[in-house]
């Protein structure tokens, strides 16, 4: 059996926190399945702007919906000791009574390291930090004590208290692109998380498949999911109703079954209501056939 067909959509933290919260709750009134964050202290499309906490703003959209599932897409394993990211993503797991997708990244942008001075590993200990953290969060999130004895990180007898509302833990969201980080998808994650052009998401599809058979996985437990960047897939879904259906056909040809999208810009948000109330039902149908 498959994965159902998800939609959701990526807010940065660029905005005021009234205009945050009116946001984020009018994304839970259209019906999307997920909202989700970006985690960055500089906007990597602009620098010098502004833009707020990744974690912070989860915690308070949390406390201002109730139905929709939130998280950060993805959290920058550089950023954090993953004690620390498990103690606040169990925080933020209560606060939205069990909605959180915790999701967690190696971390990819080295201006805002070099601006902030945080450490930016070579990129083949920036994969073995990240195989350490998703451990240690995963033992973390399941287990009352937790001894971890790593290269990068070690954790002595460490309690976990409260434990999560989702048991066993928040589903893990996982974003990754190259080989190694492909393998440790088909080994920890619930979700996939990734961007590209057809042929690369083909690709790293196909690999997530392979990987998961070698250690007898079923792959379809992981959920393949697009982070759905314009410039990246060439369109914008918000345009109109048949740019979206173009939009979401094409990459689910390549496997793709959730879709995580740029909010609308000015002008746009009636297409994107409408386009929630008719085109996604109608598209949701059409996958359960």
């Amino acid at each position: 059996m498959g994965q159902p067909l998800r939609f959701g959509i990526i807010r940065n933290n660029i905005l005021s926190w009234d205009e945050t919260i009116t946001q984020w709750q009018r994304f839970e009134a259209a019906g999307f399945d997920s909202a989700w964050n970006c985690d960055h202290f500089m906007r990597p499309s602009d620098p010098g702007g502004p833009h707020m906490d990744s974690w912070m703003i989860l915690a308070g959209v949390a406390a201002q919906t109730s139905r929709i599932r939130i998280g950060v897409l993805v959290s920058c394993n550089t950023f954090r000791h993953p004690a620390l990211l498990a103690k606040q993503a169990v925080t933020v797991d209560h606060i939205s009574n069990g909605r959180l997708e915790l999701g967690i990244g190696a971390g990819w942008f080295r201006l805002e390291h070099d601006a902030y001075g945080i450490p930016f590993p070579v990129a083949g200990e920036l994969v073995d930090r990240f195989e350490e953290a998703v451990e240690i969060i995963d033992s973390l999130m399941r287990n009352d004590m937790t001894t971890y004895k790593g290269t990068y990180f070690q954790i002595n007898d460490a309690p976990f208290r409260p434990g999560p509302v989702q048991r066993p833990r928040p589903p893990f969201t996982l974003g990754a692109h190259g080989p190694r980080m492909l393998r440790l998808v088909a080994k920890h994650a619930d979700r996939w998380n990734s961007y590209g052009s057809l042929e690369e998401i083909r690709q790293r599809n196909e690999a997530i498949n392979r990987n998961c058979i070698e250690i007898g996985r079923d792959p379809n437990e992981i959920i393949r999911s697009l982070y759905g960047w314009p410039k990246i897939i060439g369109a914008d879904p918000w345009e109109s109703e048949d740019t979206f259906r173009r939009v979401i056909a094409t990459y689910r040809e390549v496997g793709m079954n959730e879709f995580i999208l740029e909010p609308p810009v000015a002008g746009q948000w009636e297409t994107m209501e409408r386009i929630c109330e008719t085109v996604i039902p109608e598209l949701r149908a059409e996958s359960a056939v």
